[in-house]
């Protein structure tokens, strides 16, 4: 074909095997930190509004996180597991397995989602009780869920769509679709909940609202082409051997977000003995870690189509100089926002809650205690990144799973009872030290001797 022009899918080879490396992931990676940022900003956001309704409207939204949790877990896990499969094929040029995987990943995610609105709608009220709601936030608390789950099925095709996109180097494409989708978000949470006076149901309608037109926008572009391996129903094609590509490739995803849904649960049931301020508190401090951790996990993001498709291609020494650039990038951009939010801590916390004196001091400390790991992040995360799209799924499984598994939910109920709510304060950051231990000599050891 020297005469011929290429074909979109050759150039993109070309580009991802070929282009500087530093460039790339910037390139790759810009987006995914838009849509990291963006989606944090959106939570902090919903936050914020719903906080005009009380400190029990507020836990409500913490509690209703961890089902949040749960419905990222499954569009990570399937996006995930689907999306490092099509970037090493993609590398290898394997284009007709990749088309074949992304239909069966979108199609089966959606049916798991629909399952989960469902079975979740079903038994609302015991769901609401499990994740931590106490009776005085328990009403808002089914108002929040029961849109939530509605919006399940598009909200985890949402995510799969994206890192799909993301996987075979076209994040400016998901962001296009997730952006859009937190910005009509954005717009409609006050207008159903202090226009038509919906309150936190006004909250949760918005969501739905936002994630179901992401969705739409999402599976449109994919079906688009350009280059992109596109979604056909006569492309589905279920078979254990590639559920068995996504549970290797989706697993370390499901994992991490299904223990930090747990931890989360556990969380708030500790937090809830001392009070719904409590709970308010560790939901602010969340969802400002959140947009903190935002930069490290969209530089990840970007390094991860990099090193897919120069780990299919065999060009071992890209996928290192990919990660170490992300590594020295990522870490003093934290290392900055970690002193800055120091700093500022009780101010943050007092955006949310100005007028409850509790929330701000316990928020206060638990957010500088978390400011001291934070700059721990960009290795943690990196090296997981690095083996689940190397296709190194115990490893990445066991390292996705310790944070919250091996350290968190031990701690909680170790150090809690001991100390009460200082413990439910600096958990987490004990957590995050222990974890970076942990994942030092398996980094390592993946760049010395399986990348050479």
């Amino acid at each position: 074909m020297s005469g011929a022009a290429k074909r979109p899918a050759d150039k993109k080879f070309e580009m991802m095997t070929s282009a500087p490396v530093e460039r790339l992931v910037v390139k790759q990676a810009a987006p995914a930190i838009v849509i990291m940022l963006v989606s944090a900003v959106y939570n902090m956001t919903d936050t914020y509004f719903v906080s005009s309704l009380g400190t029990s409207a507020i836990a409500a939204v913490g509690v209703s996180f961890s089902l949040m949790n749960i419905i990222q877990a499954v569009g990570f896990f399937f996006g995930h597991g689907s999306g490092n499969f099509i970037s090493r094929a993609l590398g290898a040029q394997n284009a007709g397995d990749a088309e074949k995987m992304a239909a069966t990943g979108f199609f089966s995610v959606f049916i798991v989602g629909a399952a989960i609105a469902v079975s979740g709608t079903v038994f609302l009220s015991p769901l609401a009780r499990m994740l931590g709601s106490t009776d005085t936030i328990l009403p808002y608390a089914l108002d929040y869920l029961r849109f939530i789950l509605i919006g399940a099925p598009f909200m985890v095709s949402s995510l799969m769509l994206n890192n799909l996109l993301r996987y075979q180097g076209s994040a400016f494409f998901g962001m296009i679709g997730m952006v859009s989708g937190a910005v009509i978000n954005i717009g409609l949470d006050p207008l159903f909940i202090f226009v038509f006076h919906l309150g936190v149901k006004g909250a949760a309608l918005a969501t739905m609202i936002s994630q179901t037109a992401s969705c739409v926008l999402l599976f449109v572009v994919s079906c688009a082409g350009g280059g992109n391996v596109r979604i056909f129903p006569r492309n589905f094609s279920p078979s254990p051997t590639k559920y068995k590509e996504i549970l290797r490739g989706g697993s370390p995803s499901l994992l991490r977000q299904a223990v930090a849904s747990l931890a989360a649960v556990l969380l708030n049931h500790a937090a809830g003995a001392y009070g719904d301020a409590i709970i308010a508190a560790v939901s602010i401090v969340n969802r400002v870690v959140l947009v903190l951790g935002a930069a490290v996990l969209g530089f990840g993001q970007g390094f991860q189509p990099v090193c897919g498709f120069n780990y299919g291609a065999k060009r071992y020494d890209r996928v290192k100089k990919a990660f170490w650039f992300c590594l020295r990038l990522s870490t003093v951009l934290l290392v900055i926002m970690a002193a800055a939010c120091f700093i500022f801590a009780p101010d943050i916390i007092a955006i949310f809650r100005k007028d409850d004196p509790q929330v701000i001091s316990v928020g206060t400390l638990a957010l500088r205690a978390q400011c001291f790991s934070l700059p721990l992040f960009g290795w943690i995360f990196l090296v997981n990144f690095m083996l689940q799209t190397m296709g190194k799924g115990v490893s990445a499984s066991v390292l996705a799973f310790s944070r919250q598994g091996l350290f968190l939910i031990p701690l909680l109920f170790l150090v809690v009872p001991a100390i009460g709510v200082l413990g439910i304060q600096i958990c987490t950051p004990i957590a995050d030290f222990f974890t970076f231990i942990l994942s030092l000599p398996i980094g390592i050891r993946t760049l010395h001797k399986d990348l050479g």
